[in-house]
């Protein structure tokens, strides 16, 4: 009765158990006896305003089943249970943490991450075991002491948060090997810093830092810094002595040189562009034997140094929106060279129609030109007696001097044999067919497999690709564009050497199952075809693979597991069918889409 009489009159405890009961309901008994098994417990997603208490003393509390029913099996020994050391509580509305948190000592991973928290329990600090902690994307302004007591930690992921200022002796987290402080307010660093010696990788981006501390140069693991936009005016001298650091990020400062790094002997990635750079020195440069990644766009260089040369391992080199206007003709000495990335520049040595034709073309021009300053410039070799009737027609001199094979734009449906013949003992590294009406592969292609690294069929009628171009064991870049390919033979898999292949604008309605066998792979370019699905877990045994494009296809789904293969640098999927990811993610660019799929992954 007196039940009933507050239930009329409106208990006001009744809201409370209604919500509390309602929580609960969110976490079926099934995932907490799944979780005694596992140890392991997955709640993202569920709406929870608050985590209900028996997550938090699912190790302490007597099993439901233990008090309902005796006569159970060997599965459900509830006394076997295994402490729950892996709590993911991702996408809720989580507003705080409870401090029973503690209750759960075993826990070697918590994963907060897309929440509203604006703050963290200090008993946090007594979970010894905790390796793992992400409270990314939440609203937190502050980080309690007791964090630092955490002496295993070696991931913190604060990324997205409000933080202002961190603790002084931050340093005391001496396990880190990952940390992630982008898109906070921090204006300074804490100099305990240069305690973190197992750091491998730090994230810094967007804040409001001015300067760093030199301290920072005593992370000696440190593989990874990413500064981009923030306020940097210089670069402390001291981070040259960084000999493990693998990639530097120093976009959207205010820096008005490169720093000299001569002791980064292993630096792989330099981006430093949309600061206010105006000169490149040699001294910038000579050091850096091991660059790949040379990014300097949007900034105010007027030359480019005869020293960039030195980086004959460079593949990517952007120098888009400054003020150059000449290039050094060595610059075409650089046989790794990818991309080269020039527009928006008062160039006058380089007609614009020829930067439009893309890397390699424009590298083969440098090429000529440094050849054309050592003989008399623009001159074929001259016709003679002995020159065959082909070779009047035929570049001879591109065949000696560039090693390039070119026989473009002839709108020929086969390539003649005096082509081939005009090869005679030259090796060519080069091949360029493109812009004819080829429908296959010319056999002879076989007789340049000892010499030939880069080979151009694009813009042709080809439905097939021929077991000898699978003999071509040197190849490293293939180009079959704008052709009428459906699939790619298993032979394939024997260009062992391959790191780039365009196969945009065919027919495929099927990724070709080839490529993830060409482990070599860095470039797979397979925009505006018909493909349906990828396979995730084969692309993240390509290790080497830093750019995927999959735009215009048939794509009805992404994978979520396709966030692991984080080896990707840029990751293209507009203009596909699926949902999700939505556009505006897209937008953000690679990096968020990845950590995205990754937070969809079920688990």
């Amino acid at each position: 009765m007196a039940a009933a009489r507050r239930a009329r009159a409106g208990d006001p405890r009744s809201g409370f158990r209604r919500a509390a009961a309602e929580q609960s309901s969110a976490v079926p008994d099934g995932l907490i006896r799944a979780a005694r098994k596992s140890g392991q417990l997955n709640l993202a997603g569920r709406g929870l305003g608050e985590v209900p208490q028996h997550v938090w003393r699912i190790n302490l509390d007597t099993p439901k089943e233990a008090q309902q029913n005796l006569s159970f099996g060997a599965a459900d020994r509830w006394w076997e249970q295994t402490d729950l050391t892996k709590l993911i509580l991702a996408s809720n509305q989580l507003q705080c943490l409870s401090e029973d948190v503690q209750l759960l000592p075993a826990l070697t991973v918590l994963d907060v991450h897309d929440n509203q928290l604006t703050s963290l329990p200090s008993a946090l600090g007594h979970l010894e075991n905790l390796q793992k902690l992400d409270v990314s994307h939440n609203q937190l302004k502050s980080i309690p002491e007791e964090l630092l007591q955490l002496s295993h930690l070696k991931s913190l992921l604060l990324q997205h948060n409000q933080l202002s200022h961190l603790p002084d002796g931050f340093g005391q987290l001496v396990g880190l090997e990952e940390l992630d402080l982008s898109n906070n307010h921090l204006t300074d660093i804490p100099t305990s810093f240069a305690s973190l010696i197992y750091l491998v990788r730090l994230n810094l981006a967007c804040n409001q830092l001015k300067n760093l501390p030199a301290d920072i140069s005593a992370m000696k693991s440190l593989r990874q810094l990413d500064c981009t936009k923030n306020y940097l005016e210089t670069v402390p001298s001291e981070l040259a002595t960084m000999a493990s650091l693998e990639q530097l990020y120093l976009r959207k400062n205010k820096l008005r040189s490169l720093p000299e790094l001569p002791s980064c002997k292993l630096l792989k990635e330099l981006h430093a562009g949309e600061n206010q750079i105006e000169i490149l020195n040699a001294e910038n440069l000579k050091h850096l034997n091991s660059l790949s990644v040379l990014e300097l766009r949007d900034n105010k260089i007027k030359s480019v140094p005869d020293e960039i040369t030195l980086l004959q391992k460079l593949e990517r080199l952007d120098l888009a929106n400054n003020d150059i206007s000449r290039l050094p003709y060595t610059l075409g000495n650089l046989s790794q060279l990818k991309f080269l990335a020039l527009e928006g520049n008062p160039l006058r040595t380089i007609r614009r129609d020829l930067l439009q034709k893309g890397t390699q073309e424009l590298l083969k021009y440098l090429r000529s030109r440094i050849q054309d300053d050592i003989t008399s410039p623009n001159e074929e070799p001259p016709v003679t007696a002995m020159t065959l009737p082909s070779e009047s027609r035929i570049n001879m001199h591109a065949i000696t001097t560039l090693k390039l094979l070119e026989y473009s734009e002839k709108q020929v449906a086969v390539i003649p044999d005096d082509v081939f013949n005009a090869v005679r003992n030259n090796p060519v590294t080069s091949v360029n067919f493109s812009k004819n009406q080829l429908t296959a592969i010319p056999p002879r292609i076989v007789e340049l497999k000892d010499s030939v690294c880069d080979v151009n069929f694009g813009f042709n009628k080809i439905s097939s690709v021929s077991l000898e171009l699978c003999t071509l064991h040197k190849l490293t870049h293939l180009d079959i564009r704008n052709n009428v390919l459906t699939s790619l033979p298993e032979e394939m898999e024997a260009l062992s050497r391959l790191r780039v292949i365009n196969l945009s604008y065919n027919r495929f309605k099927i990724f070709p199952s080839v490529l993830y066998h060409i482990l070599t792979l860095e470039t797979i370019l397979l925009s505006n075809n018909q493909v349906g699905s990828v396979d995730p877990l084969q692309l993240k045994k390509m290790e080497q693979l830093g750019t995927l494009d999959l735009q215009n296809n048939d794509l009805l789904q992404v994978p979520p597991e396709l966030g692991n293969c984080e080896t990707l640098r840029t990751l293209l999927l507009e203009g596909n069918p699926f949902r999700t990811p939505r556009a505006a993610i897209l937008a953000k660019g690679t990096a968020a889409v990845l950590e995205y799929l990754r937070s969809r992954i079920p688990t």
